[in-house]
């Protein structure tokens, strides 16, 4: 029997390529032809189909293409040291912090209680690196107990949210849309806003005053917010509950009125621009069905837990927040 050449092979298998490679540009100028007799709109309809079928061609002409470069050791390797530095980082932003039992509703913990709360946090703070370090949950320790992580709350509420409206007019005049001078004219700016509503991770109260939207950048903010909270009530062992927004978006008709009867209200009121937003921080929305009802949590408990949440979106550049005491709200810009 006649043995085949390797050579041989070869240089048919290449042939085979060329051939399809010929046929391929043959096939693409035909297209273009046909591009150039079209109208502009037909041309540019018909351009997304033929870079469709063109990359379609190339993937069916040589497969490799879409391989992956990593073998799976390599790629199992990657996952394993992705995952544990995205461990790593989440159990170092968050503080494992002692709740304060005599603290003031408008002042935070006390002196006392976070400086012996201060004694802990760092050894604590090592001891959830260590544990992401070696693979193990934040949840559980190494033999399967649940971790207590404890509520910490901030040392003074107008200490740490003290942007006042100077500096939030500012952000808000850069990230937000023209005011608007009523409700009709507000419809036609939709095209820059985003409905804001009720979802699993925030509701949205009865707008008196205001309408359901912000620019996307603000709606985005108020959906991490959200999301941020319920992770902190989980990790703390506290039943979920959401935050309640009060006040969105406000036209000139709005404001005007409103500063009727609420001295705190501005004329040039940052909720004009679509970048503000208050949640209130003495009432929350408890999450439950008929069938499981949650335990009772005090509101201070939570407003504690709320504002180490807004600390850390503030200190890491995402908001300003001004704390309302007359309102019963935070006061909270996109930046």
């Amino acid at each position: 029997m006649e043995e085949s050449n390797p050579l041989k092979l070869e240089l048919d298998q290449n042939e085979i390529e060329n051939t399809q490679i010929m046929k391929l540009k043959e096939i693409i100028r035909n297209i273009f032809r046909i591009l150039r007799v079209m109208s502009g709109k037909n041309r540019f309809l018909l351009g997304f189909v033929v870079v469709v079928l063109i990359l379609a061609l190339i993937r069916v002409a040589n497969p490799s293409v879409a391989e992956s470069r990593l073998t799976k050791a390599e790629a199992a390797d990657s996952l394993k040291n992705d995952s544990a530095a995205l461990l790593a980082e989440d159990d170092a932003a968050r503080e494992v912090e002692v709740s304060p039992s005599n603290a003031s509703q408008s002042n935070g913990a006390s002196a006392d209680q976070l400086a012996n709360a201060g004694m802990t946090v760092d050894a604590a703070s090592e001891q959830l690196l260590d544990s992401a370090a070696k693979g193990s949950s934040i949840f559980f320790d190494k033999d399967g107990k649940e971790v207590k992580h404890r509520i910490f709350s901030v040392p003074n509420f107008g200490n740490t949210f003290p942007d006042q409206q100077d500096v939030q007019i500012q952000a808000a005049n850069r990230y937000g849309v023209k005011p608007v001078r009523n409700r009709d004219e507000a419809e036609h700016s939709k095209g820059a806003l985003v409905y804001v509503g009720s979802n699993p991770f925030f509701y949205v109260d009865k707008l008196n005053s205001s309408i359901p939207y912000l620019v996307p950048r603000a709606s985005v903010l108020l959906q991490d917010i959200g999301r941020a909270y319920f992770d902190s009530l989980q990790i703390k062992g506290i039943p979920l509950h959401k935050i309640i927004v009060t006040s969105i978006l406000r036209t000139k008709d709005d404001v005007a009125k409103l500063r009727t009867r609420n001295g705190n209200a501005t004329e040039n009121s940052c909720h004009l621009y679509g970048t503000t937003f208050d949640v209130c921080y003495n009432r929350y929305k408890t999450v439950q069905t008929a069938k499981n009802s949650r335990r009772q949590v005090r509101n201070d408990s939570l407003k504690w837990v709320l504002s180490e949440v807004l600390r850390d979106f503030r200190e890491n550049g995402r908001c300003l927040v001004k704390y309302e005491v007359n309102q019963g709200c935070f006061h909270i810009t996109v930046k």
